[in-house]
């Protein structure tokens, strides 16, 4: 398959990195022009749960130069998913499917406005704690797993199609009818674990292991998983906070993406974490203060 990967920061990647040594032809689209110069002289280098490889792939900052591919794969952060998927169009042609793997929600419905929606796959990728080492070089911590489903709808053939690509790259894929369901499971662990990791600089770890920063962690991890169920999403999830603790104890040494970028001194995505948890209580009338007071904690150190 044909894939082109636009957003290739730490967890695209992977992404790119793996589907690449799976036999796909892949190029990684990003405006990194240090990055893409980096797997250009070098290749992608990729190491982690899932080895050590270096594969040469093909780079660019302009979409325009790849040319119609079968798989388009927007892999940016929440906030920057509208204009990655509109830069995508040129790939585009009447086959194109293109999946959206983002935190948090509501970046799959700007990606479906950018390209329509009749084209769009969302995924969530689950226990990867990636991060990039130096550019050309990116490495994860965990690989466990990835699922996908329709925007609208159940699975369908082309759902099957796109997650076999990916198992033959060597991910576990699952594939669910019910998008929605899986956009919130993958929301309580990142409210859980993202803004509290960013405010303290802690791993996910860390945050378990701190019996002040856990109980925040916590109180943002349920309050999300009572939002999501008030807004009619079956969340089979009867403990909390085992659900949550699994998954940190799944990559504790990985530090959540939000703090990489605060260190970094970019934006955040926790508008699209914790702040939507707020905002999706507010439209159930459901009280959110943990997470409402981590959002704003975060954005308070955004801006300095």
């Amino acid at each position: 398959m044909r894939i082109a990967v636009v957003g290739a920061g730490a967890m695209g990647s992977v992404y790119a990195g793996l589907l690449a040594d799976g036999g796909h032809e892949v190029t990684a689209v990003d405006v990194d022009t240090e990055h893409v110069a980096a797997i250009r002289e070098r290749g992608l280098r990729v190491e982690g749960a899932s080895g050590k490889r270096v594969v040469r792939i093909r780079a660019t900052t302009d979409a325009a130069e790849v040319g119609p591919v079968g798989l388009v794969v927007v892999a940016t952060k929440s906030m920057a998913a509208r204009a990655a998927a509109e830069s995508a169009v040129p790939m585009l042609d009447d086959d194109t499917t293109v999946l959206t793997i983002q935190n948090g929600l509501g970046a799959a419905d700007e990606v479906a406005a950018a390209v329509g929606e009749s084209r769009v796959l969302v995924g969530i990728a689950g226990g990867f704690g990636a991060s990039l080492v130096r550019p050309g070089h990116a490495h994860h911590h965990g690989m466990e797993i990835v699922r996908l489903g329709e925007l609208r709808g159940p699975a369908t053939e082309r759902t099957e199609r796109v997650a076999e690509a990916w198992r033959r790259a060597g991910f576990t894929v699952e594939i669910l009818d019910d998008v929605r369901r899986l956009l919130w499971e993958k929301l309580i662990c990142n409210a859980c674990y993202a803004g509290i990791g960013g405010l303290l600089e802690l791993t996910l770890g860390e945050v378990l292991a701190d019996p002040y920063a856990w109980s925040v962690a916590l109180r943002c991890a349920q309050e999300a998983l009572d939002v999501g169920r008030s807004r009619g999403v079956h969340l089979d999830i009867p403990d909390c906070e085992a659900y949550v603790r699994d998954y940190g104890l799944a990559i504790p040494d990985a530090r959540p993406s939000l703090l990489l970028d605060l260190l970094a001194g970019k934006p955040t995505e926790v508008e699209w974490i914790n702040g939507s948890v707020v905002r999706e209580g507010a439209r159930a009338g459901i009280p959110t203060p943990a997470n409402e007071t981590v959002t704003a904690l975060v954005l308070a150190k955004q801006g300095r």
